[in-house]
């Protein structure tokens, strides 16, 4: 098949990094010797009949990569017939999300940033809150889980904190929130601040003199890795690179280490990074100058990045119970992609796979295990930005590959980034991901669904779990076997956060928020936003702060709720 072109948009967030190097980008040396594996076919095969909701649809193989040891596996599986497009749940606060996202777009035609997302965990690396499973792909057959969300006596909510953004001079990045059991910690313009869960006052404040144009999403020994610009912005130097990696202690609030990394061919000049992760006690940042990592504990240098003969680099990382990478070989049209396990102490690769030609990008969903979402030949609906997912097993071979193009299913993936993918959760041997929204019983009324594929084998399982009239629900994070997931406001009424059942999808409400703050909630789309639950608390967070429209209007940086 032709290769597509490439994404329209520049890449997501637009702040903080160069564009690309003229040259071949500095990167690691390649994997140990090892038969290349043969790009796997891109095309589609033939689409049969869709099948009802719930059912188990039928598959069949793609074509057979010359050369391979691993009998086929199925191929693009039918989906639930796909719903109409619908307006977006946020209501009149759409507009200015969008006029911000526009003038993000702008900025990133020059610049390039990374960011972070998630949060949680003190258990080693993984995506949960503490005293919770760190998430994976346990054997179904398995017992279940015990989660560590309860039930509160009274799931009925009230505002803990609501704290506006200062003004900034532009669109600036604050990506970063994380919720352990004590603080909620958000990146600010300028500094990091952690808050007190009990009352939601200040705990302590970390000032970095320059804004945090990166976070990573895990935590690993209460600590947690950013990156930041080399200093502030001023007239002479607008936008400041993101040169600086650095780890906070989520407890203290104090920064126990700041590095930088130099490439192989760029002197002494510091490598911009647009993204950084974190697994055990490996701290590792990408980009389109290639990789590094440090060790958690103490900032020592792990690994740099290199040249080699192919142009190959580390564009980014995937972290948590395990290291991955997407590194990129090749030049102009003739550029690679491989996703590789790592070993996170050496940056040895433990195998590498190759993506079918033509997908230039691409984002790490899962690194346990590896998966790999992708929009091949530009097949995605509803602007999703991912068409298929790529599952790999111990060896590096595809186990299977899951088609969400024929359905109608609303993940996200940015466009550029490797592990900022939305909307999806990994776990009890399946991946969980909602329906796009569509018209419920009442003429105005949107819903949707929660579903699930199978990991094994590719297929749609009976898995459902309904948003319910007027709510549309997205899956957060695992606990446990037990999925959380959070309702978006109706017209009408509050937010929720439901527990759901990961063997009977029976839904557990754990907080509904008050109907007079759904104005606050309508402002934050869980496409974009950052959305922490944890122990009755909840919070709602922007990554992108900008000026207010008009002198009237109040612009969030985070809001926030707690069970009674």
């Amino acid at each position: 098949m032709s290769t597509p072109p490439p994404p329209s948009q520049p890449p997501s967030g637009g702040f903080g990094g160069p564009p690309p190097p003229p040259g071949p980008p500095p990167g690691q040396p390649p994997a140990a010797p090892q038969p290349p594996q043969a790009p796997q076919a891109a095309t589609q095969p033939a689409q049969p009949a869709v099948p009802p909701p719930g059912a188990q649809p039928g598959y069949g193989y793609p074509q057979q990569p010359p050369g391979q040891a691993y009998p086929p596996q199925p191929g693009t599986l039918q989906a639930p017939a796909p719903q109409p497009p619908a307006p977006s749940a946020g209501g009149g606060n759409d507009v200015r999300n969008q006029l911000m996202i526009v003038g993000a777009a702008v900025l990133a035609m020059a610049l390039i940033i990374g960011g972070g997302y998630l949060y949680t965990s003190d258990d080693g690396g993984g995506d949960n809150p503490p005293a919770a499973s760190a998430g994976g792909s346990p054997d179904p057959k398995a017992p279940a889980l015990a989660g560590s969300e309860k039930a509160p006596a009274n799931p009925k909510s009230k505002t803990l904190v609501n704290v506006t953004t200062q003004t900034p001079s532009d669109v600036v990045s604050v990506k970063g929130s994380w919720l352990t059991d004590t603080t909620y910690v958000k990146s600010d313009l300028g500094k990091v601040v952690g808050y007190n869960l009990a009352d939601g006052g200040k705990k302590w404040e970390l000032p970095l003199n320059a804004n945090v144009c990166g976070a990573s999403k895990h935590v690993s020994d209460n600590k947690t890795a950013i990156l930041f610009e080399e200093g502030p912005a001023t007239n002479e130097k607008k936008y400041p690179q993101c040169t600086q990696v650095g780890v906070i202690d989520l407890n203290t609030g104090k920064l126990a280490w700041s590095a930088t990394a130099k490439s192989a061919t760029g002197g002494d000049k510091p490598v911009a990074f647009t993204e950084v992760t974190l697994s055990g006690q490996t701290v590792a940042a990408g980009g389109l100058y290639g990789g590094a990592a440090w060790n958690l504990a103490d900032g020592k240098p792990l690994w740099t990045p290199k040249t080699d003969a192919e142009g190959c680099y580390d564009l980014g990382y995937g972290g948590g119970e395990a290291l991955a990478v997407l590194r990129k070989c090749g030049r102009g049209s003739e550029e690679t992609l491989y996703a590789q396990a790592l070993d996170p102490v050496s940056g040895a690769p433990k195998y590498s796979y190759k993506l079918s030609a033509g997908i230039e990008w691409a984002g790490i969903l899962s690194t346990k295990p590896l998966i790999v979402a992708a929009n091949v030949g530009n097949t995605a609906k509803n602007a999703t930005n991912v068409s298929d997912l790529f599952v790999l097993d111990d060896a590096g071979q595809l186990k299977t590959r899951i088609g969400l193009s024929a359905g109608s299913y609303a993940p996200r993936c940015p466009a550029t980034e490797v592990e900022q993918c939305t909307n999806m959760v990994v776990g009890n041997g399946k991946v969980y991901l909602p329906s796009y929204e569509h018209q419920g019983a009442s003429p105005t009324g949107r819903t949707n669904e929660i579903v699930s594929f199978d990991l094994e084998t590719g297929k749609a399982t009976s898995d459902r779990a309904d948003a319910g009239e007027k709510y549309v629900m997205y899956p957060l994070r695992m606990d446990g076997s037990n999925i959380i997931a959070y309702k978006v406001p109706p017209y009408d009424g509050g937010g929720q956060v439901v527990s759901i059942d990961g063997k009977t999808m029976k839904e557990t409400l754990l907080m509904q928020n008050p109907p007079g703050t759904r104005s606050l909630e309508a402002g934050f789309s869980p496409d974009r936003s950052e959305i922490r639950y944890h122990n009755g608390r909840l919070f709602l967070a922007e990554s992108l702060a900008s000026k207010p429209f008009s002198d009237k209007e109040k612009d969030y940086l985070f809001v926030s709720f707690a069970a009674n």
